[in-house]
């Protein structure tokens, strides 16, 4: 066999006979460097000769880049006289075997640990685990002084959110490395989770027809090799050189007969991973902070001061659920003994965050009805009336919904209710009806809606209903005029408005009520926590001695909630569902169509259109981006303009408009002068528009399923019949699923658990929304596990509502903590 240096010189000075073209070996001089630095590597004799292979091996790779001759002659005669001077010098050292590998430099290639070889200790916890005590002052310290960290790691540590040792604590694995699972290549089967390790052999790059970069690696362990591929991450392939080890963990798929791994986690090998434990955790990171140095922070952290975290979980609740003591949890999840115990870990710290979470929703409810409402108990005549003038009878639903209204403002306690239905229930008039028994009883109702074109439709929609029961009712907007505003707020203060609509003018300082009994709030996952009780807080004073009494609160959603889920989401609510369809109403025909027969779909709109008709096209984007191929709005809205329906008046729409821009757009489709909106999903919740009968959604495999279903409901709430036309860019399982399932049922509800099912609870159920925070271990699809920390927060609340008793105190501090001081549970 002839030896690497030796086969090096071979190569190069063909290569100079050729006139250097590359072409001295098949596949060019780069190709050739990725098979030779591990043969090298092996036939190092000494430090020296390390050096050089790597020298060496670096100049090969970029060989290939040098554009001119001149500078290719200059680097092979480089090469040739450092290889002439290693010769002269390996032939004066004493005769010896290859250098032994060492440590510091792993072989070329590392196949699975074989039956045979010895295993790598296991993590354990450190002895202090079990005798430090508790010291949550110490917790507060910054990251700076933890060993190793110093100012510039601590602000990089902040990006991840750990500003002192505790937070730290928590930046959790985001998964791990289980090198007790390792396998090597030529033992792969499809459809294995499996961690790998080897050495890239080549990266290729290349684009798709629709523009798609794809990055492929081959991979060798040296028992087979395996190909990985990842999209539209051009810039691995600078990351992905070849030479590198890498560990890369994922499934096995097939493709064309052959195992690949689609888009699978990676990093580079450090020898240190197989020296230190089977089960590597893996976390997040940020720029200037690598991997194996997080994780040597988090080592220091947790070995220090995991065992110094109390454990405020009651002694009974913890013994009930068989839940490991939170200092040996963290330590779990963080350098884990076993899969069992990494599970039982996990487990602790989700139960904890679920439990958090409703003690808090618990509290929020008791701090809401601590004060009394006024009992809203006549008017059930007017109310007969109200229901007998309507042109249509109420389903069955809504008259279910409307009797548990009643009953809850009939009490002293507030009404805390969120009432939920799918797009076209009848929600509007529940409200009404709720609107009707607060006039009735002399006292004054409020809706707010989240846009200015919104609350004008419910403003002309409720007058129409309630205009025969002399019911004094104004609209505020920010549209309003000075005088307008004036008078309404007097009208306001002195109780002569009966029912007022708005926006977020309603919550201003200088709005105050006379006597408001019930507050609505309309799509009121598009407010924040602060602004929803902004409204709520509109209570009032009988003679400036009394304590204020809180007005009935009624929230309103057409986002549907998984029924498994409503209930520990909004654990401060009491919860309506109108789960039926008024009659008569026509379900939206629903097609998934290929993009080939988009121009099909833009004959259908142009033929709704002749029709009398308006249309919506969806857009995934605003502008065309590098990262995502998909259809731009703006773009989009072009090129239909200029190419696709000339004669026609096309609006455009999306987030990035100012506010009176949008609604600016918004009604001129309302109002019918415009044909076709084109928008991205800005147009999830708004407008009715009764004359629009299609919708197009490009790039629907990029939606999820519940927002596609709240996309369709703004189309089909007229008399005529209406459609919509899916057009998928690339399709994978889940997407198909999900277009599947809408084609087939126009259920938001069970669309809803679809979709969760499919894609997990995703941002949809964080702060932002729903107002609860971020679960960062816990699931919410784990119904069994979020029902069992429901209910030991409602034997604790019934023990001890406050939190007041000392062996809660530290419960109540987390709970706050969680909550970032918002659940105000005294």
């Amino acid at each position: 066999m002839v030896k690497a240096f030796t086969q090096l010189e071979r190569v190069l000075k063909l290569e100079a006979e050729q006139g250097y073209q590359n072409k001295a070996v098949v596949g060019g001089i780069r190709q050739f460097a990725t098979f030779w630095v591990g043969k090298a590597r092996d036939e190092a004799v000494d430090e020296l000769d390390v050096d050089l292979v790597e020298q060496i091996a670096s100049t090969l790779q970029e060989y290939g880049r040098l554009q001119s001759t001149g500078d290719r002659a200059n680097t092979v005669q480089e090469l040739q006289q450092k290889l002439q001077r290693r010769k002269e010098r390996v032939a004066h050292l004493p005769q010896t075997g290859p250098r032994p590998q060492t440590a510091a430099q792993p072989p070329p290639t590392q196949a699975a640990p074989s039956a045979e070889a010895p295993e790598a200790p296991l993590p354990s916890a450190p002895s202090a685990l079990k005798e430090a005590a508790p010291d949550p002052e110490g917790l507060k310290r910054p990251t700076s002084t933890i060993k190793g960290v110093g100012s510039t790691l601590s602000q990089r540590l902040s990006t991840l959110g750990a500003e002192t040792i505790g937070d730290l604590l928590y930046i959790f694995p985001r998964r791990y490395d289980d090198y007790s699972l390792l396998k090597p290549i030529n033992r792969l089967q499809y459809g294995d989770q499996v961690t790998i390790i080897g050495t890239i052999w080549e990266t290729r790059a290349r684009r798709t027809h629709n523009n798609q970069t794809i990055v492929q690696s081959i991979i060798s362990d040296g028992t087979d090799k395996v190909q990985a591929t990842w999209f539209n991450q051009p810039w691995l392939t600078d990351k992905l050189t070849a030479g590198t080890q890498i560990v890369i963990s994922g499934a096995v798929e097939q493709y064309l007969g052959r195992k690949v791994f689609n888009s699978p986690e990676w990093e580079p090998l450090s020898e240190e991973l197989l020296r230190t434990g089977r089960i590597v955790p893996v976390y997040p990171l940020t720029k200037g902070l690598g991997s194996n140095k997080m994780r040597q922070i988090m080592k220091e952290a947790v070995d220090n001061w995991a065992a110094r975290v109390p454990d405020p979980m009651p002694e009974t609740i913890r013994e009930r659920q068989d839940l490991l003591a939170l200092p040996e949890a963290i330590f779990q999840v963080h350098f884990p003994t076993s899969r069992d115990v990494l599970h039982q870990a996990r487990r602790r710290l989700a139960f904890d965050e679920l439990f958090l979470l409703q003690l808090g929703m618990l509290g929020q409810r008791r701090q809401w009805q601590s004060d009394p409402a006024q009992p809203l108990t006549e008017g059930d005549d007017v109310l007969q009336r109200f229901i007998s003038n309507l042109p249509f009878q109420l389903t069955g639903a809504q008259q279910r919904v409307t009797e548990e209204i009643r009953n809850d403002m009939a009490r002293d306690i507030p009404m805390n209710r969120l009432l939920q239905g799918d797009v076209g229930s009848g929600k509007t008039v529940v409200a009404a009806a709720a609107m009707v028994i607060a006039v009735a009883n002399g006292a004054q109702a409020a809706m707010m809606a989240p846009t200015e074109i919104l609350a004008e439709q419910h403003y002309q929609g409720l007058n129409r209903m309630l205009s025969d029961l002399d019911i004094n009712m104004r609209l505020l907007t920010g549209s309003a005029t000075s005088a307008d505003r004036s008078e309404i707020y007097a009208g306001l203060s002195d109780g002569s408005i009966d029912v007022i609509i708005g926006t977020h003018a309603l919550i201003q300082d200088n709005v105050q009520f006379n006597n408001l009994g019930l507050a609505v709030i309309d799509e009121q996952h598009r407010f924040g926590v602060d602004q929803r009780a902004a409204l709520r807080d509109k209570g009032i004073s009988d003679d400036g001695q009394q304590p204020a009494r809180n007005p009935h609160l009624l929230v309103m959603s057409a986002t549907p909630i998984p029924r498994t889920l409503a209930l520990s989401l909004y654990g401060d609510l009491d919860i309506s569902i109108l789960d039926e369809m008024p009659p008569g109403r026509e379900e939206i025909t629903t097609r998934w169509i290929r993009p080939s027969e988009r121009e099909r779909a833009y004959a259908f709109v142009r033929g709704q259109i002749q029709k009398g008709r308006q249309a919506y096209i969806i857009c995934p984007l605003v502008e065309e981006s590098d990262k995502i191929e998909a259809k731009a709005a703006v773009e989009e809205h072009a090129r239909l303009q200029e190419e696709v329906f000339p004669d026609l008046k096309l609006g455009l729409l999306h987030g990035r408009m100012k506010g009176e821009e949008k609604e600016s757009i918004m009604r001129d489709f309302y109002r019918g002068e415009t044909d076709i909106l084109v928008s991205t999903s800005v147009i999830e919740v708004g407008v009715d528009v009764p004359n629009s009968t299609v919708m197009v959604i490009e790039g629907a495999n990029r939606f999820g399923l519940a927002q596609l279903h709240q996309f369709r409901g703004r189309v089909g709430r007229g008399e005529h019949r209406s459609y919509c036309l899916l057009i998928s860019d690339a399709v994978n399982g889940d997407a198909e699923e999900r277009l599947l399932a809408l084609e087939q049922s126009n259920d938001g509800f069970m669309l809803a658990e679809k979709d969760l099912e499919l894609r997990g609870p995703g941002e949809f159920f964080g702060r932002r929304q729903s107002g609860i925070p971020e679960l960062y271990m816990a699931s919410l699809l784990d119904v069994k596990l979020l029902e069992t920390a429901r209910e030991e927060a409602q034997w604790l609340f019934e023990v001890d509502p406050d939190l007041e008793a000392p062996e809660h105190a530290a419960i109540r501090q987390r709970v706050e903590q969680f909550w970032d001081n918002a659940a105000d549970i005294s």
